[in-house]
């Protein structure tokens, strides 16, 4: 998923760089009015992971360029906004952001906690990205997914306790996909997510752990197939929730559901291959999600 839509950086910017738009930021089945504040949030958010992951600069200017763009963000709605919004390097974030930030009351917390989620991904770089154990993942997923979904509900005008609940485990459920889906990408990379504490159970060693076929054994077939169940375990708990969303909202989110679902099944065909290859939703992938969206009852 991970999708990256252009993020038109200031020039000369550490960390800024230029994407082709492959995702649609305010698609169709959004209502129009809405439409403006989902690509105010999108791209501030996708800025932010350039400034986190995107160039050849060093540790130290990506986390002060963040704990700038962070900065920045405190400063929306205060009386420093007007100075700010004059001297920010991310005009084109910050403009758009601070009139939906006023327009729709959007939590500025929410958008703080992707921020400390980028910054954690730049701490953990140069070394190994590791986690100690599944609740020390789900953190960061907290902090990294989980805030969209809750923007988008407050937009919504959703905001009771269960629906909110049944959002965080998408978003979560979203992000483990993720994860699981670009095993051979992020290896190579130093990034691993399968938890320290699971590997363990498992007498797998993680030195063992390679993006070739040689490395899936019998133990690394049974954990990934067991993440591959608590990811679905998760979707499926925060389903209910498209029953929530009016309208297209609705629909939209029951595709996301459902593309999700599409991924899981793909990874438990593998049976471990994700470990050496990556696998994506296509075309031919899209009638059999539009099905089974329109069987999502209550």
């Amino acid at each position: 998923m991970n999708h990256k839509p252009s993020a038109s950086p200031a020039p000369q910017e550490p960390g800024s760089i230029t994407h082709y738009e492959n995702f649609p930021v305010a698609s169709w089945l959004c209502p129009p009015q809405l439409r403006p504040p989902i690509a105010a949030i999108y791209h501030f958010a996708r800025t932010a992971d350039d400034l986190a992951d995107e160039g050849d600069i060093s540790t130290e200017q990506r986390l002060q360029a963040l704990q700038q763009y962070g900065s920045d963000l405190q400063a929306i709605g205060t009386a420093d906004q007007a100075s700010m919004l004059a001297s920010t390097t991310w005009p084109q974030v910050f403009g758009p952001l601070a009139a939906q930030v006023q327009a729709h009351q959007l939590p500025k917390p929410l958008l703080a906690d992707l921020l400390s989620a980028f910054e954690q991904d730049v701490r953990m770089t140069g070394a190994q990205t590791r986690y100690t154990d599944m609740a020390q993942l789900l953190d960061y997923c907290r902090r990294s997914a989980n805030p969209i979904g809750r923007l988008l509900l407050h937009l919504y005008g959703v905001n009771h306790a269960k629906a909110l609940h049944q959002s965080d485990a998408v978003c979560t459920a979203l992000q483990l996909i993720n994860f699981w889906q670009d095993l051979s990408q992020d290896l190579p990379r130093q990034r691993h997510y399968l938890p320290d504490a699971d590997l363990e159970r498992h007498g797998i060693a993680r030195s063992a752990i390679q993006p070739v076929e040689s490395a899936l054994t019998p133990e690394l077939q049974t954990l990934l197939g067991e993440l591959n169940r608590q990811a679905r375990s998760l979707m499926e708990h925060g389903a209910p929730l498209v029953h929530q969303l009016p309208g297209r909202a609705g629909w939209e989110l029951r595709l996301v559901v459902q593309g999700g679902l599409r991924i899981l099944s793909k990874l438990d065909a593998m049976q471990g291959r994700n470990l050496y290859q990556r696998i994506k939703l296509g075309k031919k992938d899209l009638p059999a999600m539009l099905w089974q969206a329109v069987l999502m009852h209550e």
